[in-house]
């Protein structure tokens, strides 16, 4: 077997957080929830002190430095989502669009001749502090995005009057319509 080649930085593991390295990946658990991530055994391997957890390469491919660079984003966001955990903000722009969240349904009237039940995941939780703006929060980056993506999918943004499902951060530019 070759050298061992070290990420650039160790990866600080809070005192609330736990971490379990099994021969299929990683197992993280918080305050508040628990997540699991495979690591390919070929490419990478996890070292786990009482304070840092360092990802190292086994070898120098480009390849290999591209799965451990991945590799530590993906464990990082794990261990800030058993922490604090993660939200998306949307908001929906329009005469008569609203939102509500009843248990595990968010019900959307998006100017449709029907109104639009999206059935949330598991994992993830959708609040609506207004009519016209959805939280979507969870302790899974990809999954509260994921989420948020399906939802702005119903009515995007359009570029004329600008109605529709924003990001809260998302800019619209408005197109000017034709002259005559």
């Amino acid at each position: 077997m070759s050298s061992v080649f070290v990420t650039t930085k160790p990866i600080e593991i809070p005192k609330s957080v736990e971490v379990q390295l099994t021969e299929f990946g990683v197992f993280i658990k918080g305050p508040l929830g628990s997540l699991f991530q495979a690591i390919d055994a070929h490419n990478a391997k996890i070292v786990v002190s009482s304070d840092q957890l360092t990802i190292e390469a086994l070898n120098a491919t480009k390849q290999t430095k591209s799965i451990v660079g991945t590799l530590k984003a993906l464990i990082s966001n794990m261990i800030k989502g058993v922490t604090a955990g993660f939200e998306k903000k949307l908001l929906i722009i329009g005469v008569g669009y609203k939102a509500q969240a009843a248990g595990n349904i968010l019900n959307l009237n998006l100017g449709f001749s029907h109104p639009v039940a999206y059935t949330v995941p598991e994992g993830i939780k959708v609040e609506t502090p207004s009519t016209t703006e959805i939280l979507i929060k969870g302790i899974d980056k990809q999954k509260v995005g994921q989420v948020a993506a399906e939802v702005r999918s119903y009515r995007r943004p359009e570029p004329y009057k600008g109605k529709g499902i924003r990001y809260f951060d998302e800019k619209v530019t408005i197109k000017e319509t034709k002259k005559k």
